[in-house]
């Protein structure tokens, strides 16, 4: 029987009934090692957790059913994912990335794809002329970010990924922002789906965290796998158990982070402060027919230019009340950033845009204080 998202959040997580008065919530198995009686490890046997652990297993499990897929490596951090992802991809391959892309990824390619043997270009991943026309004979990996990061740019995924099947390439998409709530990129013909799941699956800023997540190409799976395995950044017993614990309350979390987005997003549209409104569910937006025909909804997150440079950005950052000038996204509380200041002048980032995560206060709170900080 097809299960719906909140079902699979809940129960996905469960392990298997150990017997007939087993607990409902599974515990946290914190030993790093296990016995093997008969004095040697067979197959099937738990050895070390680096290698496995029932809560990583857990974690796994829920995710990969999340986003219909076939296997799930759960990692240490967003970064751990993402990196682990970029080394499985064959040395000389020619990778295409978004020319507006999460700065992290955008600065481990800067700093390890020359290493890695990867050549790497960064392009305007929104235009299908463009992509089509920066594939050469080697293109074997195409990075996808969408909506992008900050500047919310939607690509299609299911025409990216026909082009990237033309010439035998992997389509990764990074479904941080949008969550398998919103989007589900493998059923759109991507191969392989990342996320940094300290943010919307943990959804409480206090968690790091990272998966990925593919569906068939074993092969590719075993190549992420044994960069989890082997290079350690693996998530802990008490992380695991924590995002599982998350998770099971994400979608009714992101029924709300897509609710008040909406009402902000509208809200900040008519500011007379406000130039410029990047959000995916405004009929404005450039991508809003491909968004909606990939997307179940929009998101949480709005990034805006305001009227002014940096510093007139970043002083309504610092008027706020409640909504936190802080890093990161995702949380059950809004926060918001000068995201140039964050990324630093390297950045191709506009100076005078901000990055808002929207949290799951009362709407009219969150645009209260919206309208004191731009007065």
């Amino acid at each position: 029987m097809k299960k719906n998202i909140e079902t699979i959040a809940i129960h996905g997580s469960m392990r298997e009934h150990m017997g007939e008065n087993d607990t409902i919530v599974p515990g946290i198995e914190m030993s790093t090692i296990y016995e093997h009686r008969k004095g040697v490890h067979k197959e099937g046997d738990r050895k070390y957790t680096r290698l496995s652990n029932p809560n990583r297993d857990q974690l796994e499990n829920v995710i990969k059913e999340l986003e219909s897929g076939e296997h799930c490596a759960a990692f240490s951090s967003g970064m751990a994912a993402i990196s682990s992802v970029f080394q499985a991809i064959e040395s000389g391959a020619h990778v295409l990335v978004p020319d507006d892309v999460y700065f992290g990824t955008r600065k481990l390619v800067w700093e390890f794809a020359e290493r890695w043997n990867l050549d790497v270009d960064f392009i305007d991943m929104t235009d299908l002329d463009v992509v089509q026309s920066s594939l050469k004979e080697n293109t074997k990996f195409i990075w996808i970010e969408t909506p992008s990061n900050p500047r919310l740019m939607i690509t299609d995924v299911v025409e990216v990924s026909k082009l990237a099947k033309s010439k035998g390439a992997i389509v990764a998409v990074d479904n941080t922002w949008p969550t398998p709530y919103n989007m589900r990129p493998l059923e759109l013909g991507a191969d392989v789906v990342v996320h940094s799941t300290t943010k919307y699956l943990g959804g409480h800023s206090d968690i790091l965290g990272g998966a990925v997540i593919t569906k068939g190409n074993k092969e590719l799976f075993e190549k992420i796998r044994t960069v989890q395995v082997v290079q350690g950044a693996v998530s802990s017993p008490q992380d695991s158990w924590l995002l599982s614990r998350s998770i099971r309350s994400f979608p009714y979390r992101m029924r709300a982070h897509n609710e008040n987005a909406r009402k902000v997003a509208s809200f900040l549209s008519k500011h007379p402060k406000v130039k410029v409104v990047y959000y995916p569910g405004l009929e404005s937006h450039p991508g809003h027919k491909i968004a909606k025909a990939q997307m179940d909804d929009f998101g949480g997150m709005i990034s805006f230019l305001v009227e002014g440079g940096a510093d007139t950005a970043i002083k309504i950052v610092a008027a706020s009340e409640m909504i936190k000038a802080a890093t990161s996204l995702g949380g059950i509380e809004s926060i918001w950033e000068h995201r140039k200041s964050s990324e630093g002048e390297s950045s191709p980032t506009p100076d005078n845009l901000i990055r808002l995560s929207v949290g799951l206060e009362h709407a009219d709170d969150i645009i209260k204080d919206l309208e004191l900080a731009l007065s």
